[in-house]
């Protein structure tokens, strides 16, 4: 090939980009098709041919051209920014051709022949879009009620492994379902898989923030992480979501066990050496209004007397809001302890 005719078809391909420019996407392709009959061996031409196609949403004749291009590349061994342009360009146009898997498949391949931060995010935006369209298709609420009650059984068989399958199942066919993530939560605690069980509460409460249940599991994550105070305070939510008391037992045991593990004197220690952080405690006591006006309070006394001589008013009274925040103070202060 000539030199002379390289030159002319420079000529047409720079006439083709200042068409393409102003839109006038025919002058353009008039151009680009005379400069590749000038030099074939130029696959840049074909690259500006298939950006006019796209724009005019031929995409099938756009991805044609994209593949013309590849190949001669490969044959003249042309620079790999080109194929992997090309290819990007073959990317683009199989996902407005709706067919994801082979635009993914372009896409990876340039990326391999040259990686740019432009392909990879249409890589990514292509993969995220595939996975929508697939959780799309998977989605059926009534094998997510099926998924979740054989989940249960087995929760109830204590086969926890087999039950996450189950739940996980259910949130696959219906993602916007807590009961699953609340369920699933509660067999990850058995299997002390803490990191997991937070993921899917935390989960539970985004959903539904007026689902008891969430607060409860919640709970039982930080009383897993030996975070008392906050696990009191979950179970606190929990109770004011909680409007039918359905799950007032549960949150009234929790949050026994959450006050009884916040004392330091539930702890069996030495007698003696119980007894001086007893009375260390009751000097700092002494020292703070909030737990003098706590203990000052007739209403109070009657009460923590009740529980001294019945445990089990303990658990009527911790029904109480205000009660069980006074109550807590004490145990903070280390003068009152649950057993």
């Amino acid at each position: 090939m000539s030199d002379d005719n390289k030159q002319q078809a420079l000529a047409e391909k720079d006439l083709g980009n200042q068409a393409y420019k102003k839109r006038q996407f025919d002058d353009a392709l008039s151009h680009y098709e005379k400069a590749w009959s000038l030099d074939n061996t130029n696959i840049s031409v074909l690259t500006n041919k298939a950006a006019v196609l796209f724009e005019q949403e031929k995409y099938e004749e756009c991805l044609k051209v994209c593949e013309e291009a590849v190949e001669t590349g490969r044959s003249v061994r042309a620079d790999y920014k080109l194929i992997a342009r090309a290819l990007q360009r073959a990317g683009n146009a199989s996902v407005k051709l709706d067919q994801l898997d082979k635009a993914t498949d372009f896409y990876e391949k340039s990326l391999t022949e040259h990686r740019t931060p432009e392909t990879l995010q249409k890589l990514r935006d292509t993969q995220k879009l595939q996975k929508e369209r697939e959780k799309e298709a998977y989605y059926n609420p009534e094998l997510a009620d099926k998924a979740r009650e054989e989940g249960n059984k087995l929760f109830k068989e204590q086969n926890w492994p087999g039950a996450i399958e189950q739940y996980t199942e259910a949130i696959k066919r219906n993602d916007k379902d807590v009961r699953p993530y609340s369920n699933r939560a509660a067999c990850y605690l058995k299997l002390m898989a803490v990191y997991e069980a937070e993921k899917d509460a935390n989960k539970c409460i985004e959903l539904d923030p007026t689902f008891a249940r969430g607060y409860i599991r919640k709970a039982a994550v930080e009383y897993a992480k030996k975070e008392y105070e906050k696990a009191i305070d979950f179970l606190k939510q929990a109770q004011e979501n909680d409007k039918e008391g359905k799950a007032a037992r549960e949150i009234n045991q929790q949050l026994q066990k959450a006050y009884a593990a916040m004392n330091p004197f539930t702890a069996a220690a030495g007698g003696a050496n119980n007894e001086m952080s007893q009375e260390e405690a009751l000097k700092r006591a002494a020292q703070d209004p909030e737990v003098q006006r706590i203990l000052g309070d007739p209403v109070m006394q009657q009460i923590l007397q009740q529980m001294q001589q019945d445990p089990k008013a303990a658990q009527e009274h911790l029904k109480n809001p205000q009660v069980a925040n006074n109550i807590r103070k004490l145990m903070n202060a280390g003068i009152l302890r649950m057993a």
